[in-house]
């Protein structure tokens, strides 16, 4: 049975990312206090420094007229898969992604789907594939995903008396596509816990 990724490249096990780091920022950015907004200035900040293709590349998508549900989500996901690399491995263990293995990653990405979508007896489609290598990166990015196509809980964050507007659902796929390219960039981007580095020719691979 075909279940791992023919494109994408596994994720080692030394670049996992758990679930309690993703709730803890999750709680962080949930903070509107003066303090936390600056620390989220921060942060983007440090993301534009440290990994300048991906940010160009996320700030590449959400430039583009977004509805603001899908741009919301598009904000906090980025920011919160960034944090929660960043925070787990820290600089010595997260090298910068260059614009070639973006690319490359990207490429594999559309491969992946074409692969499976030429297959029609292949059960799993390129979310299921990421979720086997980054299981609670993905959980976290589809709860937040469903929340912003549940219009049960828009209705709960609208203001009484207010019309809901319906959310473009090309807009939200096209936050959910940035968000796994994202992920699978910088799960190849972590070095083990010795330091050993990997040759350029291993990351294009």
């Amino acid at each position: 049975m075909w279940v791992k990724g023919a494109a994408i490249r596994p994720v080692p096990r030394f670049a996992i990312v758990e679930r309690a780091a993703l709730d803890r920022i999750e709680q962080e950015l949930a903070d509107d206090s003066p303090r936390a907004r600056a620390e989220l200035d921060g942060a983007f900040t440090r993301f534009e420094s440290t990994q300048p293709h991906l940010a160009e590349n996320v700030s590449g998508v959400l430039a583009k007229p977004l509805d603001e549900t899908a741009l919301a989500l598009g904000y906090f996901l980025s920011i919160a898969i960034w944090l929660a690399f960043d925070r787990t491995f820290g600089p010595n263990r997260l090298r910068e992604v260059s614009a070639d293995v973006l690319k490359a990653t990207a490429e594999a990405i559309a491969l992946e789907e074409e692969l499976r979508a030429a297959n029609g007896a292949e059960p799993l489609e390129l979310d299921d594939v990421v979720s086997l290598e980054q299981p609670h990166v993905l959980a976290f990015v589809h709860e937040h995903v469903d929340a912003a196509l549940d219009p049960s809980a828009r209705a709960e964050d609208s203001e009484p008396g207010t019309k809901r507007e319906e959310v473009d659902v090309d807009d939200v796929h096209a936050v959910y596509r940035s968000t796994v390219l994202l992920t699978l960039c910088l799960s190849h981007a972590v070095v083990p816990v010795d330091g050993a580095t990997r040759g350029r020719e291993e990351l294009m691979a």
